[in-house]
């Protein structure tokens, strides 16, 4: 990877991880001051809200910061070692959080009359496709594995072919 495409990537991390933080520590708090006014049969559902609202954010940040640690694990040339499996590990189980939330949310909405059923419908989709992207970098742990394995295996046969040397 350049270093021109790990400066890019590192400014978009920087940038998501900033609006992330602003999120949490301006827009939530708005949000929930809106909530207040919330009609009494809904009040029930500002907590949980404003949880999952949290927690997604959360989950999100999680992905940012190990994504910034394997891009230099990239840019040091150490990726294709055991140590980027724990990294790729976090990034699986916060998406699959994010989705877990995503469907939460969905339940949480569901009853009453407060959110059309389409828009329940919608949050449910999106929490599939959401565990579609989990499912998509678990295929590509599958693959880093895959590479991990051959880079072990040249190294072992460079070493072999040293010694004939």
């Amino acid at each position: 990877m350049g270093k021109l495409t790990v400066l890019a990537l590192r400014a978009v991390l920087v940038v998501l991880l900033a609006g992330s933080v602003f999120v949490q520590t301006v827009m939530v708090p708005l949000l929930a001051a809106d909530l207040e006014g919330l009609n009494a049969d809904y009040a029930y559902v500002r907590t949980p809200f404003l949880a999952i609202v949290v927690l997604g954010v959360v989950a999100v940040q999680v992905v940012l910061v190990c994504v910034w640690r394997l891009v230099t694990m990239v840019r040091r040339g150490t990726v294709f070692s055991d140590a980027a499996f724990r990294y790729v590990h976090v990034v699986i189980g916060a998406v699959v959080a994010a989705a877990v939330l995503m469907f939460a949310l969905a339940v949480l909405l569901a009853p009453g009359e407060a959110v059309a059923p389409g828009v329940v419908l919608l949050i449910c989709g999106a929490s599939v496709a959401i565990l579609g992207v989990a499912l998509v970098v678990l295929v590509l742990r599958m693959l880093l594995a895959q590479a991990v394995a051959r880079d072990v295996e040249a190294a072992r046969m460079r070493a072999e072919l040293n010694e004939v040397i």
